[in-house]
């Protein structure tokens, strides 16, 4: 998924992934503008998931 899509989408996926993964906080949610790379680290820590497997599930929801 590239940074346009993620940020147009970001608020409608975050919910999504909430509901999904519910030990996810706003802080680890936080997307910051230029930032992509950092988000999608802090996913991968929480979720136990490579890079791949992580842009792989934002892309599905």
């Amino acid at each position: 998924m590239n940074a346009q899509t993620l940020k147009g989408h970001w608020n409608e996926l975050k919910g999504k992934l909430k509901q999904k993964y519910a030990d996810l906080t706003d802080d680890d949610l936080l997307y910051v503008e230029g930032k992509e790379d950092e988000l999608y680290g802090k996913l991968q820590q929480r979720l136990g998931k490579t890079r791949e497997e992580v842009e792989k599930e934002i892309g599905s929801l």
